[in-house]
């Protein structure tokens, strides 16, 4: 018998009646806020493509319940790793009210219950068929992970697939602490340059809250006026995480509970290979994610190579759409404490990883540390993409976004 238990759904039928006995007796507002969404839908971008098109408009109820049978029944590959999540994202996009029903009450523990489902489907022995669908797909790439004998055995084994050994991502200036390193395989973008510690206050249309970021973080104020970068995983990229700088962990938290889905203008972030550029990073405080920061030592004169300064760096991994999954290895959980006091690191060592979804590390600098992303000639800046993967994974060309502003007035 169904009660007004929030406990998490053991199947997708036991969760789709949860939802039924929820939207019958509009259990917290559930039934008013989806219909409040659903009227308030905004038309996606003229160019979207018709395989994440999805129309909300004033849908019914049944209509919600058909989407997850769809999606949870749904095999995504390389290329369509995202469509779903795009199709579902329609719901808040440019929508207040889509926002408030996917981001509070009932409306954001349907989405951590679906998560929950979707993750023990990719931890299910009938997933390896889909790990087995992405290596071929992948293809050479995969000549840089180890592959178990006999394969993975589910999808989330693959998807955490670790490197060969760390020649296959070499640590650049691994003996000097002021070179700063991407932590994982990602496309990088800066998004803020001068910080704030907890008023969102717009630079070049971005925001960012340091403080809520960081979870009340007593290191917070270290990086007002200071510089965000931001590091995003797409689907298919290697998925652990490393120490951007050597140092000492001085402080972590590894579950800070959040939001699942609701991204204003999820098409904006995903923006034909200048993933991120422009967007509101505000949103990305709301979402689940864990921090940890380093102290770090390095030269600040090569003059006067005998001189040091000390200084800190944040890294914030952030769970997305479809994931939700920040995990940490067991060392760095919960720094510093009585068993815990803080724990060295070395460049580029190993953190923790992301299960399937979307993610991203944002990085953190004091103020007038890291102006700007510096590079050495002959390192790679970027890959000259297949358009299968390009069209799958970077949605809508950069010159639309000016018109996407104008659906606002609909």
């Amino acid at each position: 018998m169904l009660t007004e238990t929030s406990a998490r759904s053991r199947t997708l039928e036991e969760f789709k009646d949860k939802l039924r006995w929820w939207y019958e007796t509009d259990h917290r507002g559930f039934k008013t806020m989806f219909h409040a969404a659903m009227s308030h839908i905004v038309p996606p971008p003229p160019e979207t493509k018709p395989e994440v098109w999805y129309d909300w408009k004033n849908a019914s109820f049944e209509k919600l319940l058909n989407f997850f049978d769809e999606w949870y029944a749904w095999q995504p590959d390389v290329y369509s790793g995202l469509n779903y999540i795009q199709r579902f994202s329609w719901i808040n996009y440019e929508n207040d009210y889509g926002m408030v029903f996917l981001t509070s009450g009932p409306g954001l523990e349907m989405t951590e219950d679906f998560t929950d489902l979707q993750g023990d489907q990719m931890d299910a022995p009938a997933s390896k068929d889909l790990a087995d669908k992405w290596i071929a797909q992948l293809g050479s790439k995969m000549d840089d992970f180890y592959v178990p004998p006999g394969g993975f055995t589910n999808f989330n084994q693959f998807f955490v697939r670790r490197l060969v050994d760390q020649s296959k991502r070499p640590i650049a200036a691994a003996d000097d602490a002021g070179v700063v390193v991407a932590p994982a395989d990602c496309v990088i973008n800066m998004i803020v340059d001068d910080l704030t510690v907890d008023t969102p206050i717009p630079v070049k249309t971005v925001t960012m809250n340091i403080r809520q970021l960081l979870n009340n973080s007593k290191y917070a104020d270290k990086f007002v006026g200071g510089t965000a970068v931001s590091c995003i995983l797409m689907p298919d990229m290697y998925h652990w995480y490393h120490t951007p700088v050597p140092g000492l962990v001085v402080e972590s938290h590894d579950d800070i509970g959040g939001v699942y889905y609701g991204f204003r203008n999820l098409p904006q972030l995903l923006n034909k290979g200048n993933v991120g550029y422009g967007y509101d990073y505000q949103a990305f405080a709301e979402f689940r994610r864990g921090y940890y920061i380093i102290e770090t030592t390095y030269v600040d004169d090569p003059a006067k190579p005998e001189s040091f300064s000390s200084g800190y760096v944040g890294a914030v991994p952030v769970g997305l759409n479809s994931i939700a999954s920040v995990q940490c290895l067991e060392e760095f959980r919960g720094i510093p404490s009585s068993q815990k006091p803080p724990v060295p690191v070395a460049k580029g060592q190993k953190i923790g990883n992301f299960q399937y979804g979307g993610s991203l590390n944002i990085l953190l600098f004091e103020k007038n540390r890291f102006p700007a992303l510096q590079l050495l000639q002959g390192q790679r800046i970027g890959l000259m993409e297949r358009p299968e993967r390009a069209e799958g994974l970077f949605a809508n060309p950069w010159q639309s976004q000016g018109r996407r502003r104008g659906f606002l007035a609909l």
